[in-house]
């Protein structure tokens, strides 16, 4: 059976926590000046053809449309099927003087998981060329049966910047893992199937830099 993905509906990004030297918060570039260059991914839960890339009108928002990420646990399951994984890498055009980070993200789908398992949503996010990196994450334990809507903030102690002045490569690595204690206990983490994709929100913030 295919499982699919709704929308998460676009919100207000988050204020950031935490501001570099030398640099200004709460701008974002002039409108039209910010676009997706490409996409480029590949992973078991996103084979090739299954994943676009949207950014909202005020470029706070980095919507990652998948047409088909599962992962299931059970008796009669394949142990290749309890983790899918996807690595993602978006070329963001900006203008020169400024740079954006991820500051959290909204996950939503659906769950049906018995007691005995528990689930990981995870995507950890860092720029080309940088050893810094942040992440996201969100954690069910069964039981758990029915459509879930959830929001992780990235640790504010390691905020990521894109570099300055320059095209930022942003790559998110992504998984959905489920572990049971029970042999005999099964789970299902996905997404709903009323709108036919799977959608992972990532809030971005963007701040001018002093060169």
């Amino acid at each position: 059976m295919k499982w699919l993905a709704a929308l998460v509906p676009l919100v207000a990004a988050m204020p950031a926590n935490t501001n570099l030297p030398g640099q200004v918060e709460g701008v974002v570039p002039p409108e039209g000046s910010v676009t997706i260059q490409s996409v480029t991914y590949g992973g078991t839960g996103c084979p090739q053809g299954t994943l676009s890339a949207q950014l909202s009108d005020d470029r706070t928002l980095v919507t990652l449309i998948f047409d088909t990420y599962i992962a299931s646990i059970g008796p009669t399951v394949a142990v290749t099927e309890n983790r899918k994984n996807c690595q993602i890498n978006v070329n963001i055009k900006y203008p020169g003087g400024f740079q954006y980070s991820v500051l959290s993200a909204d996950y939503r789908g659906y769950a049906a998981i018995q007691k005995g398992v528990s689930g990981t949503l995870k995507s950890t996010y860092y720029f080309s060329g940088q050893t810094a990196q942040s992440s996201t994450e969100y954690n069910f334990v069964g039981p758990v049966t029915g459509d879930y809507l959830k929001h992780d903030e990235a640790d504010s102690t390691s905020t990521v910047w894109s570099p300055c002045g320059t095209n930022g490569l942003l790559n998110i690595n992504s998984q959905v893992r489920l572990t049971a204690t029970n042999a005999s206990a099964s789970g299902l983490l996905t997404t709903d199937s009323t709108d036919l994709k799977f959608t992972q929100i990532a809030y971005v913030k963007w701040q001018k830099c002093n060169q």
